[in-house]
């Protein structure tokens, strides 16, 4: 596909350009980071191994480096997120994304999870973005807005509505509009997860995402293009 000749949404800097699947080869890795540099997505997102490949890949573009910590479940130990995102930045990455630990928030340890997510942002400091994943199609909607307030708590700088791995589904309409009615603008909102077209997209940046998480960037750009 060639690359369109004018983004007129705005779009491809907002695009997380994102491989995240466990069977991702070298030569996939590298293919999504020349789309990006194509077709000027924000930054690309792929698993820890795979982030000194997007660097080296990419260097010396704007196109920016993102990885994930304590992905897909959240579970881990604290001191292995912190000592996996402190890995990750000390390779160069520009942005994390991690995973909330689920089971706390369902059970109300409030405290534990507001300990684990302020973990992170302290190790990896304030110039790297901090995104945190509530897995949001899993939550009834009380834990939805205590888990955004949470994530405004330790300082991060994006709640994100999913993994895009859960069987529950992945970004909504209503859940990116109620994070962004909760968190407002003290932090952004990225939708991810089951976002493949033009339509959806551009309707979660209608809904208040700042930020869209897809494997499908080059087809949603089209889309928006073409529209």
């Amino acid at each position: 596909m060639n690359k369109p000749s004018q983004d007129s949404q705005g779009l491809a800097g907002k695009i997380d350009h994102t491989l995240l699947k466990p069977e991702a080869t070298e030569e996939d890795i590298v293919k999504l980071c020349q789309e990006a540099m194509e077709y000027d997505f924000g930054t690309v997102f792929v698993h820890p191994c795979r982030a000194p490949l997007a660097i080296s890949t990419l260097t010396p573009s704007l196109v920016r480096v993102g990885s994930v910590a304590g992905f897909p479940f959240g579970a881990n130990l604290t001191k292995l997120k912190v000592g996996e995102a402190m890995s990750l930045v000390a390779e160069g990455v520009d942005e994390i994304d991690m995973v909330m630990n689920i089971g706390w928030l369902m059970e109300g340890n409030f405290q534990g999870v507001e300990k684990d997510l302020k973990a992170v942002r302290s190790a990896i400091g304030e110039t790297i973005v901090l995104k945190v994943i509530i897995e949001s199609a899993v939550l009834p909607v009380p834990l939805k807005r205590q888990a955004a307030e949470l994530v405004v708590a330790a300082g991060a700088d994006f709640v994100k509505t999913s993994t895009g791995m859960h069987p529950a589904g992945g970004a909504s309409i209503e859940d990116v509009q109620l994070l962004k009615e909760v968190v407002q603008d003290q932090i952004q909102v990225k939708a991810a997860g089951g976002i493949r077209n033009a339509k959806q997209a551009l309707a979660m940046i209608q809904a208040g995402a700042d930020r869209i998480g897809t494997s499908s960037g080059v087809e949603i750009l089209g889309g928006a293009i073409l529209a």
